[in-house]
Parts: C-alpha cells; sequence; structure tokens
C-alpha cells in the first residue's frame, strides 16, 4: 500500500518539475517513508506536520511550494473523510464570533514579542511592505505606511482609528509624519504592552477589544492585515461598524491579503498551527459585504511585494534564532520556516494577493485622486 502513495506523490510532484530525492534545491529529500501516506491522504496537513516532524527536508521550501502551487497541486488530491470532517466546521460554525474573537491573540500574536522584534522591521510592521524604490525591509515598510496615509488624504488633528493595529506602527508613524491621533485596537495583550512603549509620549491610544464594540465617530479609518480573521460570516457586520464609526466625509482604508476565488476556511495546517479561525476574502465576498455602505474609490494590488517581505522576515527570524531559542524548541523552528517559506511561495505563485482598497461613504467632490 505504502509504495501506491509512492508513485502517486512522485507521479504529482513530477507534473510540477519536483522530485523525490532530486539534485534541485526544491526537490524533496525524503528522511521517513511514512511520509507518502501522510501527504496523499492529509494533504497540506499531513504535508506541513511531515516536516515539522523531519520526515522531509528541502533546501529551498519557498521554490517547492511556489511550484506546488503554480501547477495547482493540491487540487488534484482530495481531501480525506477526517480533513473534510474538520473543515466543515468552518461552514456550519461562526469560527470568528464574538466568544473565539480573542484566540487569535493569545494562539498567535501573543507568542512573545521577542519572536516579532527579531523577525521584524523596526517598527514592527507585520504585514506586506511596498517594495517601490525601496532596498531594505525598513525602507519597504515606511513606504507602506507613507502609502497609506497620503491615500488617507491625512491632515494634522485628525482623529484616526487603526482596527488590528498589531504594535501601533501605523499609528506611531502617522502621529509623527501627519500629526493625527490615533486610536488602535488589537485583541493582544502583548501588542498593547510593547505597543506603550514604542508610542510614548504620542497621542496613540491602543484598547483590547473586538472591533463589533467600537461606537464612536473617526475622520479616518485604516485597517491593515486584520479582516484576514474577521470570516465571511461576519464581514457585513465588520463593514457596518466601519460605517458607523466613519465620519460622513471620511475615508476608510483597507488592507488585506485577498483570495481570487470565495472560500469558507483556510488550510488545515495553517488553521491548527499559525492563525486559528482565519481565512483570506474575495473580492465577491468584499463587494457583497460593502455594498450599500460605500462607493470603491480606489484598488490597488501589491501582493508580489509580500513574497519579498516574507523572505526578509525568514532571514531576519534565521539569523535571529540564537537570540530567541531557549524561549522556544526545534519543533516551533522548524514550524515557523514552512510558515514563512511557504507563504513567500504562496505569494509568489500569485495563488494570494495584496490588496489596499479606499472606500467613502458617498464618494468625494471632484473625484479622488490616488498614489503609487
Amino acid at each position: 500500500m505504502s509504495s501506491n502513495y509512492k508513485k502517486l506523490l512522485k507521479n504529482l510532484l513530477e507534473s510540477a518539475d519536483i522530485k523525490i530525492n532530486g539534485n534541485n534545491p526544491w526537490d524533496i529529500q525524503v528522511k521517513d517513508e511514512r511520509f507518502y501516506k501522510r501527504a496523499i491522504t492529509e494533504v497540506e496537513l499531513g504535508f506541513g506536520e511531515a516536516y515539522m516532524d523531519g520526515w522531509w527536508e528541502s533546501e529551498k521550501i519557498d521554490e517547492l511550494i511556489f511550484r506546488i502551487l503554480r501547477s495547482d497541486l493540491v487540487s488534484k488530491v482530495n481531501h480525506n473523510f477526517k480533513v473534510a470532517l474538520q473543515l466543515a466546521g468552518f461552514w456550519l460554525i461562526n469560527m470568528q464570533a464574538r466568544r473565539r474573537a480573542f484566540q487569535i491573540g493569545k494562539a498567535h500574536y501573543d507568542l512573545g514579542n521577542n519572536l516579532f522584534q527579531n523577525m521584524l522591521d523596526k517598527r514592527m510592521t507585520y504585514s506586506c511592505a511596498y517594495w517601490k524604490d525601496a532596498e531594505t525591509l525598513d525602507e519597504a515598510q515606511e513606504n507602506k505606511l507613507e502609502l497609506i496615509c497620503k491615500k488617507l488624504y491625512l491632515q494634522p488633528g485628525m482623529k484616526v482609528l487603526d482596527i488590528g493595529c498589531g504594535w501601533g506602527a501605523f499609528g506611531k508613524y502617522a502621529a509623527e509624519k501627519y500629526g493625527v491621533k490615533v486610536v488602535g485596537i488589537t485583541v493582544s495583550k502583548e501588542q498593547i504592552k510593547l505597543g506603550k512603549q514604542l508610542c510614548k509620549d504620542l497621542p496613540v491610544e491602543f484598547r483590547l477589544m473586538d472591533y463589533r464594540d467600537l461606537n464612536e465617530k473617526f475622520d479616518r479609518i485604516v485597517s491593515i492585515g486584520m479582516i484576514e480573521h474577521v470570516g465571511y460570516k461576519n464581514y457585513k457586520q465588520y463593514f457596518n461598524v466601519a460605517d458607523r464609526c466613519l465620519t460622513d466625509d471620511g475615508i476608510f482604508l483597507l488592507h488585506t491579503i485577498g483570495h481570487e476565488k470565495s472560500v469558507k476556511s483556510t488550510d488545515a495546517w495553517t488553521h491548527k498551527y499559525i492563525f486559528p479561525n482565519g481565512m483570506h476574502p474575495s473580492i465577491k465576498q468584499l463587494g457583497e459585504a460593502i455594498e450599500g455602505l460605500f462607493l470603491i474609490e480606489d484598488l490597488q494590488n501589491i501582493g508580489a511585494d509580500y513574497d519579498k517581505t516574507l523572505m526578509a522576515w525568514y532571514k531576519n527570524f534565521s539569523n535571529n534564532w540564537n537570540k530567541i531559542k531557549k524561549d522556544y524548541d526545534e519543533r516551533f523552528f522548524r514550524m515557523w520556516k514552512y510558515f514563512l517559506l511557504s507563504s513567500a511561495g504562496s505569494f509568489r505563485a500569485r495563488h494570494n494577493q495584496v490588496w489596499q482598497i479606499v472606500l467613502t461613504k458617498k464618494g468625494l467632490l471632484g473625484g479622488y485622486k490616488t498614489f503609487r
């Protein structure tokens, strides 16, 4: 039976120019024969867990995943009953309901500020950078923050809401460069603790709260990499909250990872180990939720830039591992390495996108001037 799994996987991979125990840097070096059955029967979950367990290696995981996704191999392997049953939970249950709102904070963003400080740029910006005319990660992330500020038409004295503020990278930049006041909300206690230190003496307020509890007016709203945790069942409510909190002449900028087709869950490995209850919205899903509330003034896709961002994060993480490994184990290192490099391969294959969408309630008179 095991030989059948091996033959099936070998044939699938070879259609994407990937060889078992081959000489290319993206080829798979199998260390445990149980890998074949696990990869075929459990698909993404089994493939990722087998790497965490040391059952296979690849010199360039990013290139391996790029080839797998570009060749659409995953769709050629049917999910087994166990995985299908797990994913069915996303369809039957509101995985991002209010009672679950703080799960992602504890599971991911509270993993340790030391981890993220040794991986991210100096401003602690945990989202896709903008690499136009940038040579370093720090430059690319400041490019992104400046681009967002320009698209929001920020003016001194404005009150800005940051939904999913992280460690306050946007708030700090906007307060320093544009003289605005920022209220940032997050579900991570660790982010607030460090964010308050980073934004000391600036008009940047942090709140530990669920977005559904917001009920006050702001001149501008920004949400960078947060709606990926909202879930398709809650998109309408999310935009209703934004509508409730934005002044009639305000501007709302949504920055999100996007999926090319509508889905109702993330893959099983990512759900289990990285982003519990997360999912990437499609244009259709966002459009249906926005309808009747907002007008789309501008949409820019910077998804190709996430490949370079993730590779920069992996370089920092790998180079600084010795500084933080006392707080983690080797299996965590392999998990995080797989997360960063497989994500880079996904964006390289254009499997995922990153959209910046500028929204207004009634449309700006005279039209909206965009920035790139």
